[in-house]
């Protein structure tokens, strides 16, 4: 038998406890609620360090472009030299250019660092060795806007690579831009003026392919200091080249023009443009980095045109400004945004 009454409750005071109960669960959910609703708002929103970091991200790929877009006037100025003689002069400059770069950012020798770019960095730079040498004979033998135009398809190959290894998220407005940046093309492949070289245009193919593998592969690797790779390519693709015309019994000296551009293009039109892409590329999907790198499909024609006189129709400048239009679009779009989270396989 319970004493004193403590076993036992009035009805009435139950009652009011189920309710205080029954008040206290409503104000946890709404509670919940709340704080839900507060995360889900400070999820869809940037901290400013983010916004200033994806500003400058954007700049330093955009830059790149532009360095990039380069590489038709030096090819149309070489004389003599052939594509593996190209490469392997131009990747001299490369390599020395990076070397400093990374010492002088590390401290530490690069050839020591490269040790540690793992498996990533080395399909990357292997990728960057295919890149140059399709990139290079395609210039020597197709036209520059052909050739720039087949390079542009980089950001299709990256953003179905990225998807299948990284299962990387693609945005609507990323997808919106790549058809934006499809019509332009196919504006510019109508106007076909002069001849086009299926060799040459395979050689953009192969060329931008490797692109798109270096940058998933700069994804991939996104802790990993990725620099070293790129000065690997530089070393992968002087031995690989140099082991070519030692074959083939092609000279290892060239005219002091021809020596004198390839190298500048090694320090200037592909290391510089290298280092500011693969600083740029820690903050910005694989997909939105191939369509900014873009820019150099519509001003390598401008270059040649300006300094060469190699002109340029109706059709590829109307095409030339609807990619431009999906470049500056597609940036502009992803500003106040946040990156895709990163996902490995």
């Amino acid at each position: 038998m319970r004493g004193s009454g403590e076993g036992l409750r009035d009805p009435a005071e139950s009652d009011m406890a189920k309710c205080r109960g029954l008040a206290n669960m409503r104000e946890a959910v709404q509670l919940a609620s709340r704080c839900a609703h507060s995360n889900r708002s400070a999820m869809t929103s940037l901290n400013p360090s983010d916004q200033q970091e994806r500003r400058r991200s954007l700049v330093l790929v955009f830059a790149a472009g532009l360095l990039w877009s380069t590489v038709g006037l030096g090819i149309r100025l070489i004389e003599d030299a052939n594509v593996w003689q190209i490469l392997l002069y131009r990747s001299f400059g490369l390599t020395a250019l990076l070397y400093i770069v990374i010492r002088w950012r590390t401290g530490v020798d690069p050839f020591r660092l490269v040790r540690r770019a793992g498996v990533a960095g080395v399909i990357a730079a292997l990728s960057l060795v295919s890149a140059y040498s399709g990139a290079i004979y395609a210039m020597q033998t197709t036209s520059v806007a052909n050739a720039m135009l087949l390079f542009s398809t980089s950001p299709f190959m990256a953003a179905v690579l990225g998807w299948i290894v990284l299962r990387e998220p693609v945005r609507i407005a990323t997808w919106v831009a790549v058809v934006v940046a499809l019509g332009g093309i196919g504006v510019m492949f109508s106007d076909k003026s002069g001849a086009v070289s299926a060799a040459g245009s395979a050689g953009a193919l192969v060329a931008a392919l490797g692109f798109a593998c270096f940058t998933v592969a700069l994804r991939y690797g996104k802790s990993v200091e990725m620099m070293p790779s790129v000065f690997l390519s530089g070393i992968f693709a002087i031995l690989i080249m140099g082991g070519i015309c030692l074959v083939l019994g092609l000279p290892l000296i060239l005219t002091p023009q021809d020596s004198g551009i390839a190298l500048s293009m090694g320090v200037f039109q592909v290391g510089a443009g290298l280092v500011l892409f693969t600083m740029g590329s820690r903050s910005l999907p694989a997909a939105e980095l191939a369509l900014l790198s873009l820019a150099e499909v519509i001003l390598g024609p401008v270059w040649v045109w300006l300094f060469l006189g190699e002109t340029v129709g109706a059709n590829t400048l109307i095409g030339g400004g609807i990619l431009l239009v999906a470049i500056a679009g597609n940036a502009l779009s992803g500003i106040r945004r946040k990156p895709p989270p990163y996902f490995v396989r």
